[in-house]
């Protein structure tokens, strides 16, 4: 039997741990290239930093994590012959498609340890040092703010309160598995690890 092709994994670093522990897990051939999750809030610097990654890595067999992440994400990644993780955003990948909308409506702004132990540079880079009007703006389009709690998080809890108290909403937890990540990650290195073949019409991303 052939050895499986081994593939690269280029993309956000958010989940980091939570896809590397799947990689060792399930003993996946992947290399990983993982950009800052903060290049989120930058959409011009998001572009620089995904095109010389993708120029970084010309092997066919690749794959992009990331979501909906830039208004051009689909055209880079044609432009590169690669394709990106199902998902409209890291959070979805996670909970899953219906978990995250349910959420969503109900009015929960997400967060993940990585941006709770960044949260201030984060909120200074987007909105500037403007306290009061970041409240406003957080307290219009949600209800609460909903703390993602992975089996490979440390304990963010401090943060995660400083995050909450800082726009005026209440804190909740949800302690998530991995089992939706699993199944996103294993779709994405079925398909990278499927031989090159005639030209074939685009593949549509859904969200």
């Amino acid at each position: 039997m052939a050895a499986a092709t081994r593939c690269s994994l280029l993309g956000c670093g958010i989940l980091a741990a939570e896809v590397h522990h799947l990689i060792e897990r399930n003993g996946w051939p992947v290399d990983t290239d993982f950009l800052p999750s903060s290049l989120h809030i930058d959409l011009e610097k998001l572009e620089a930093a995904l095109t010389d990654t993708l120029a970084r890595h010309p092997e066919p067999a690749k794959l992009v994590f990331y979501g909906c992440c830039h208004p051009r994400m689909d055209a880079l990644l044609d432009a590169a012959q690669t394709f990106r993780t199902e998902g409209q955003n890291c959070v979805a990948m996670l909970l899953g498609h219906q978990r995250f909308m349910d959420e969503l409506s109900a009015g929960a702004f997400f967060l993940l340890e990585d941006w709770a132990l960044h949260w201030d540079d984060a909120m200074r880079a987007t909105f500037g040092d403007h306290p009061e009007a970041t409240r406003e703006i957080f307290q219009l389009s949600n209800h609460y703010i909903l703390a993602l709690r992975t089996p490979c998080s440390g304990d963010f809890s401090a943060q995660a309160r400083h995050a909450a108290d800082s726009v005026g909403l209440p804190l909740r937890w949800l302690d998530v598995g991995l089992e939706q990540l699993e199944q996103v990650l294993a779709d994405a290195l079925a398909r990278c690890q499927q031989p090159p073949g005639p030209a074939k019409s685009p593949v549509r991303r859904t969200i």
